[in-house]
């Protein structure tokens, strides 16, 4: 099984949409034997990160355009920095998103022997908690959760492990 990112348009309605939002993707997921791992809320850009678990993105983008859901595509990601089952586990959130466009050339095994290596440099900003990364597996961004007191204790930490920040939001409901 992969792993699949779909980048969801809000519905308009306010949280009891958000609701059967996450209620519809989860019942999709589980239509076409998928699993929804998890989704996470980004008021400000307007989307849900929805994350699911599926043998192929043919089935997944069939079973969930027929549910009528809107997105540009599935793209396979990568887990990093975090375990599968724990997570489905927890069904853990986090409170800030940072989006990174990776710049051209650099490749999945690089990106993560630097991550391995970078890694322990968060300790210099302990208030911060690096929760895991989904990288695309075209290397065209990656998706980093965390939880933190607030955007300018996400910005030390992305300082100290010498990353860029193309985006950074703010997640829940």
């Amino acid at each position: 099984m992969s792993l699949f990112l779909l980048e969801v348009p809000l519905p308009g309605e306010g949280a009891e949409g958000l609701d059967g939002l996450f209620e519809r993707l989860a019942e999709t997921a589980t239509k076409s034997n998928g699993e929804l791992i998890e989704v996470q809320v980004s008021r400000e850009a307007g989307l849900a990160y929805a994350i699911v678990e599926h043998r192929t993105p043919e089935v997944v983008e069939h079973f969930f355009r027929e549910a009528g859901f809107e997105f540009d595509e599935v793209a396979p990601v990568r887990l990093v920095g975090a375990e599968l089952e724990d997570l489905k586990q927890k069904k853990a959130g986090a409170q800030y998103l940072v989006e990174w466009d990776i710049p051209e050339g650099i490749t999945m095994d690089q990106y993560l022997n630097r991550k391995q290596e970078k890694s322990p440099l968060y300790a210099q900003v302990p208030e911060t908690h690096f929760l895991r990364t989904y990288v695309r597996e075209d290397m065209v961004k990656c998706l980093c959760f965390y939880d933190a007191p607030d955007e300018d204790a996400v910005l030390r930490a992305r300082a100290a492990v010498d990353t860029p920040v193309d985006r950074l939001t703010r997640l829940g409901e």
